[in-house]
């Protein structure tokens, strides 16, 4: 296929988003990048790894509060989770609730319509809505569900993958696509010592090194690059200042390549930083659930502190007095 076939078929919005991060002066490129079929598939495997401890701690706590969630939120209602369903905890939330609809978004769609499948062949009588779009924008829902009691499901503590300001923008688009009167059931990972985060993000097998270094053979793929992926190294950095664990790709040697025809050089030592995993305490993930106009109403935790799941509403807002 010729490189302006290729590029036709290309999302602008990857292509834009690659060329302009890096060209910048501190290169970067947006995490959500990472999830073409390939990544998400990395991803799965990295929550099942030894020293990835998030989703073990938010599938236990699912499994000890879903009673009472069940008090919570009312039954018959529409479920919105913002990410493809997760084999384990999105059943154990719907077992919970009994919700008529399930309507999974997320930007990759294939991933997202086999996520479905799975999931229906579980769920023979619910409602299975897959919607393939960017959640972190303001977006309509389907028209038969607009009306039902609507609760938002973001597990995963993914709003750690957000620097607080985006964070903030992607809460109120949630709020402004669910609606006043919508709940929200969202992970957050909790501040802890570096030597459990860091091997979490950087595991011993190297799965989520080849995650990270799927992001520049997606590129090479989808937008006509020619980056010698061998020349980048995966590289974990905990940043106590910000507190959030940095993934980087780490140039090794002194290299040149291009994109959609641009060209680009690399020193040994640049970098492209790829995602942040930021990590809250109980203070600050409130904050953060208030900017974004959400109220807390519900808080679980493990017994380590580790990970906590807020259930949120969006109350409607007050002025000040």
């Amino acid at each position: 296929m010729s490189e302006t076939a290729l590029l036709s078929r290309a999302d602008p919005q990857f292509l834009a988003d690659v060329l302009e991060g890096l060209r910048g002066p501190r290169r970067a490129i947006p995490a959500r990048w990472f999830y073409d079929e390939r990544g998400s598939t990395l991803f799965d495997e990295i929550t099942r790894l030894p020293e990835y401890y998030p989703t073990r701690n938010e599938t236990a706590l699912l499994k000890n509060c879903k009673d009472a969630l069940a008090e919570q939120i009312a039954s018959g209602g529409a479920v919105i989770e913002f990410g493809a369903g997760s084999a384990t905890k999105t059943p154990l939330l719907l077992e919970a609730i009994d919700p008529e609809f399930y309507v999974p978004v997320d930007i990759s769609g294939d991933y997202l319509r086999n996520s479905a499948t799975v999931l229906q062949s579980r769920f023979p009588d619910l409602n299975i809505i897959p919607v393939e779009a960017d959640f972190t924008q303001t977006m309509v829902l389907p028209d038969n569900i607009a009306y039902t009691n609507i609760l938002g499901f973001f597990p995963g503590s993914t709003i750690g993958n957000f620097v607080p300001r985006s964070g903030v923008d992607l809460l109120r688009h949630m709020r402004a696509t669910l609606g006043e009167g919508a709940k929200l059931l969202i992970g957050f990972d909790r501040i802890k010592s570096a030597d459990v985060l860091v091997p979490a993000y950087d595991d011993a097998a190297g799965v989520t090194a080849a995650f990270n270094l799927n992001l520049l053979h997606r590129i090479n793929r989808e937008l006509g690059g020619d980056i010698p992926v061998d020349a980048f190294l995966h590289q974990i950095v905990w940043n106590d200042l910000e507190a959030r664990v940095e993934m980087h790709l780490r140039c090794n040697r002194d290299i040149r390549f291009s994109v959609a025809g641009v060209d680009f050089s690399f020193d040994e030592g640049d970098s492209i930083h790829t995602e942040n995993s930021h990590k809250y305490d109980l203070r600050s993930l409130r904050l953060l659930l208030r900017s974004g106009c959400w109220t807390p109403v519900a808080e679980y935790s493990d017994p380590e502190d580790w990970f906590t799941l807020v259930l949120a509403e969006a109350a409607p807002i007050q002025t000040a007095p």
